[in-house]
């Protein structure tokens, strides 16, 4: 889509009233608690004008992207999914989202999750659990009619995982083409395993957590959800390196941009998965796949 906004084969305005018309279509899905719509059409305007000027700040330049509902938004309420912080407008953007905003790229809005990312479910959240758009998937819907035993209603959906479960379920229904979680003990990793995407949790240290409302100080990190890990890479580039804001951050140089090699040998790989548990839970033995 990068390519094609340079190209010319269709505009920033035009992709994200595509995009706001899906998160309006998909509202069942509550993968949003709230929609930026205004501030989306104004950046995609300004982000028109730099293209027509031949002068896009970066390959994300009028790319649509959700942002978990625990990371400050200058100006948009920010809630955790909770009670507590309903009606908290913060004066500030956290580092990730600012540096997002400074590479042209356009917020639809901020995610659902667990309270205060405290979860594994996205089910856990004042505003609701989020559904996975792969419960009404057709390969999903037909395996169900198939079940005798299956239920039918608006009870027959899958969950999406969590914590960060809304921002997973956004990217899946291709309401965004990126979306940030935050990661603690697997927040970003495991929606994303459940809604078919690449979840990527940075090395502790190389994103700043400045502004993002924090779980576990120690361990969390901000996390990118993409359809692919290529666009990973890129929204890492852009977020990767020292914060003055955050003192954990690296002071080393990153390099820059990230780029995946095509010559990567993967021949050699193996992988390790449970083969067989006791009643009690505990692991037997594992099995090696080549």
């Amino acid at each position: 889509v990068s390519a094609a906004l340079k190209q010319g084969q269709i505009t920033p305005t035009e992709l994200c009233q595509k995009c706001l018309s899906l998160i309006k279509k998909t509202k069942f899905l509550n993968a949003y608690i709230t929609v930026s719509e205004e501030v989306a059409l104004k950046q995609a305007e300004e982000s028109e004008k730099r293209y027509k000027n031949g002068q896009p700040l970066g390959d994300l330049d009028g790319i649509p992207i959700a942002v978990k509902d625990n990371f400050s938004t200058s100006g948009i309420e920010t809630t955790c999914a909770s009670n507590m912080l309903k009606g908290y407008v913060p004066p500030y953007n956290a580092t990730v989202v600012q540096k997002l905003l400074d590479q042209g790229a356009l917020l639809m809005g901020k995610t659902n999750l667990d309270e205060f990312a405290m979860g594994s479910g996205s089910t856990d959240g004042v505003f609701g659990p989020v559904k996975n758009p792969w419960s009404y998937s057709k390969q999903y819907r037909e395996k169900r009619k198939q079940n005798p035993h299956s239920k039918s209603g608006d009870s027959d959906w899958l969950i999406t995982g969590g914590s960060s479960g809304g921002s997973a379920a956004a990217v899946s229904a291709f309401t965004c083409y990126a979306a940030l979680g935050s990661d603690t003990g697997g927040s970003t990793r495991n929606p994303a395993a459940h809604c078919g995407l690449v979840g990527f949790k940075p090395s502790y240290g190389l994103v700043s957590r400045h502004g993002l409302i924090p779980l576990v100080n120690s361990m969390d990190v901000p996390g990118i959800l993409t359809r692919c890990v290529d666009d990973a890479a890129m929204v890492l580039g852009v977020l990767a390196g020292h914060d003055p804001k955050d003192s954990t951050t690296v002071h080393d140089p990153i390099n820059k941009p990230l780029v995946l090699s095509s010559l990567a040998d993967v021949s050699k790989l193996c992988i390790g998965i449970p083969k067989s548990t006791d009643l009690g839970g505990r692991l037997v033995g594992f099995e090696s796949l080549l």
